[in-house]
């Protein structure tokens, strides 16, 4: 099977009022392990600023992140597909991390979220064959909840 992403990355922030190993064990949750970085910085104010990101690059890594998302989360992006890849065969997608910490996965569309962000594979480069690989991916995935 052809590999759905040449490259997928996920990355959240931890800001100085929220629990580090709770937004760690949140990460770890989501991508299946804690084989992720860290690194600490800085926020505009001055506070401490931990950034957890992974990028994965391998379909074994793919397929367990999307089957954590859930079936209603999959078929929130199959919805509107269209947005979520540009044409540069990139997807987006934003998580509410807050949720994310509660153990429920729902799309976002504000700012404190766990971005997950890929480079769709599809020969040749075009929007519409990324859309339908992406689309025959998600609906491959066999997911445990309703």
């Amino acid at each position: 099977m052809q590999g759905t992403f040449h490259w997928l990355r996920i990355q959240t922030f931890c800001y100085a009022t929220e629990k580090e190993e709770l937004i760690h064990d949140t990460m770890a949750e989501l991508i299946g392990n804690d084989e992720f970085d860290c690194d600490v910085s800085e926020s505009e104010h001055g506070n401490r600023l931990i950034v957890f990101k992974k990028e994965m690059t391998k379909q074994k890594e793919f397929v367990p992140l999307f089957t954590n998302l859930g079936k209603s989360v999959a078929d929130k992006i199959i919805s509107d597909i269209d947005r979520r890849i540009d044409d540069d065969c990139v997807f987006y997608l934003r998580l509410d991390k807050q949720k994310a910490v509660q153990g429920e996965y729902k799309v976002a569309h504000h700012g404190d979220v766990i971005s997950i962000t890929g480079k769709v594979a599809s020969h040749p480069a075009k929007k519409e064959i990324a859309v339908k690989n992406m689309i025959e991916f998600l609906n491959s995935l066999t997911f445990t909840e309703n």
